[in-house]
């Protein structure tokens, strides 16, 4: 009997065993399952927050900066219509900050630029202005009529003899805007590779308070030094710098912009200022007061200076 019940023990105690042993694996799968499906449920949980969190442009290089710019009602860039043409006709360009390169585009087309260099701190904004160029020279390319090709051909070979020797050809009149018009990736603060250049006039359109925002007061003066360097005598800076309200709104970009939001000194209101007496121009026009059409938000003040 003693066998029997030691047997019946033995039984009993290795059904517990496995028993416990198959609760062990359950337990354990569970656990392997409820791990799973938090993981799961936090992969699928991210992308939302990416989807909700915004792309950010700590130099105001916005992709489709023009399509809330200019409204769907306007013919063209309302800045287009304050701007002189004997500031650019015949005359060698750059356009700070050039973003797309739309208004670039427009300057050389409009006014009829000899050359006009559009730079801006973005790789993939210069790829999209590479883009819209392409995209207007094929519009320019297939409205011209044969007949106007031919005789624009006709006149680059009639040239005319002057006094000196020299031949004068309509060059302008045979150029496409594909050499006229041409664009680069600069950061213009810091960048020495346009310093052996010089040029008529320099546009700086809405950049001002990204380059103070990401390099301060010191970034704003060698801005400012730098496009007089740039210019030659009698050259025009046309400057459209937003206004102190707007750097508050965006002070919050990046780490950078948020401190130098807090120790700048030179606001806005000054930069007339310091562009008469301490760069050195000699006068400003403003041409504000002509600007009719601009979105809300972007009526700001124009001024063009002379060296």
């Amino acid at each position: 009997m003693a066998r029997d019940n030691d047997q019946k023990k033995k039984k009993q105690k290795r059904k517990r065993s496995s028993e416990n042993s198959v609760e062990k694996v359950v337990t354990n799968e569970e656990k392997q399952k409820q791990n799973q499906k938090q993981q799961q449920q936090g992969q699928q949980g991210n992308p939302s927050k990416k989807k909700k969190s915004q792309e950010v442009f700590p130099f105001g290089n916005y992709r489709n900066y023009y399509g809330y710019r200019i409204g769907h009602d306007m013919d063209e860039d309302p800045r287009l219509k304050v701007l002189k043409k004997e500031w650019f006709q015949g005359k060698d360009c750059l356009d700070i900050g050039c973003n797309s390169g739309i208004m670039t585009i427009h300057i050389a087309k409009k006014f009829g630029c000899r050359s006009i260099l559009g730079v801006d701190i973005d790789l993939s904004r210069i790829e999209d202005a590479h883009w819209h160029l392409r995209k207007f020279v094929r519009m320019q390319n297939s409205a011209m009529p044969n007949e106007k090709k031919s005789s624009s051909e006709g006149l680059k070979e009639q040239s005319v003899s002057l006094s000196d020797g020299e031949t004068k050809t309509d060059s302008q009149e045979t150029r496409n805007l594909s050499q006229i018009v041409s664009f680069q990736k600069e950061n213009f603060v810091q960048t020495r590779n346009l310093d052996d250049n010089r040029y008529d006039t320099i546009l700086c359109l809405s950049v001002t308070k990204w380059v103070h925002l990401n390099w301060g007061d010191d970034g704003l003066i060698t801005l400012f030094s730098k496009i007089w360097r740039l210019l030659n005598p009698g050259g025009i800076f046309v400057m459209e710098p937003q206004p102190w309200k707007s750097y508050e709104n965006n002070r919050r970009v990046s780490v950078t912009t948020a401190m130098n939001y807090r120790n700048i000194v030179l606001r806005p209101d000054r930069f007339q200022e310091i562009l008469l007496d301490k760069i050195g121009f000699r006068t400003v026009e403003d041409l504000t007061s002509s600007l009719s059409g601009a979105s809300k938000g972007f009526d700001r003040q124009i001024l063009a200076f002379q060296k």
